[in-house]
């Protein structure tokens, strides 16, 4: 192929031996409705343990529109799509994940929507997600929550990666150099002009979830350090507080010392120490991820490396 396509589509994978060949078969169909034969795929394999690259390159080597990227380890999801974005071309360009939760079949109306409207991104806001657990939509719905209140940034709920984004838009990303990235949060960053696209999300159609609670809560951290300074206010506003506590017990203490009013114990004593040594150590944890962050930024390290790659761009 020659020239840049319509459109590109960029999806991560992770282990996804079970789903590739279905997601392939769904969102060719799905592009070809579209734009007819005028658009690339381009799947990054984020270093699965799996087959999942073999069965992309098999799948890329009958198709010249297919680009299998494989990430020479574990990256993360974020890093995975940010590799895809570098990587393509394409006046549109639609991100979705490769495990078949967000319906390719979506494309066209997304498409309609976008033209229609003359907006730079269509992004998908979940009405219903199926085949998720009560906990985790509860937690999912309470991080949205929290990082409206504490973001500088106006990032709309119930929202993930699923969107499609004119060329500009991806151009601004890539231009984008920090190494923690929340890519919903620095498209609204963007700012331009964002409509939202309702749709029910999926289950699963094969394995299970990658991101277990641990990711899930790495991947708050992320989001909300990268798109808010208020945590530092808070621990800044913790330490004030703490500070007229202590001056309060100070004076109490001194006052029954003068009236002879001191009952030995220690309980009281050694509540407060805990109570100080919690609230220290919080504030400087708070403090400590931020600089360990600007630490991490500063080496300037490239975001990912490439081990393989079929049908380049």
């Amino acid at each position: 192929m020659t020239g840049d396509p319509k459109l590109a589509i960029v999806a991560p994978a992770f282990n996804e031996e079970e789903s590739v060949p279905e997601f392939y078969r769904r969102v060719t169909a799905a592009a070809r409705a579209v734009v007819g034969g005028d658009y690339r795929i381009i799947v990054v394999d984020d270093g699965s343990r799996d087959r999942t690259f073999e069965i992309l390159r098999a799948l890329a080597a009958s198709d010249s529109r297919l680009t299998a990227i494989r990430l020479s380890r574990n990256f993360g999801h974020q890093i995975a799509l940010s590799a895809g974005l570098a990587v393509c071309r394409g006046d549109y360009v639609f991100i979705i994940d490769a495990d078949l939760q967000d319906p390719p079949e979506l494309l066209a109306e997304m498409m309609a929507l976008a033209e229609r409207e003359q907006a730079d991104v269509v992004y998908g806001k979940r009405r219903q997600r199926a085949g998720e657990t009560a906990f985790k939509k509860t937690s999912a719905s309470l991080f949205y929550r929290l990082l409206a209140r504490l973001s500088d940034v106006d990032i709309p709920a119930d929202t993930g990666d699923f969107r499609l984004v004119r060329r500009r838009v991806v151009d601004v990303l890539n231009a984008m150099p920090e190494r923690y990235r929340f890519t919903r949060g620095l498209v609204s960053w963007i700012g331009l002009k964002q409509i939202a696209f309702e749709y029910d999300r999926e289950a699963r159609h094969y394995g299970t979830t990658h991101y277990p609670l641990r990711k899930m809560l790495h991947f708050a951290v992320d989001a909300i350090t990268s798109f808010s300074v208020r945590p530092l206010r808070i621990a800044s506003y913790a330490g004030i507080i703490t500070s007229f506590a202590s001056l309060a017990a100070m004076a109490y203490s001194l006052g029954s010392w003068l009236f002879g009013d001191t009952v030995p114990g220690w309980t009281s004593l050694l509540s407060v120490i805990l109570l100080l040594g919690s609230i220290q150590l919080f504030v400087i944890g708070i403090i400590g991820e931020y600089l360990g962050r600007l630490y991490l930024e500063t080496k300037r390290r490239p975001l990912y490396v490439i081990s393989d790659i079929e049908n380049p761009t």
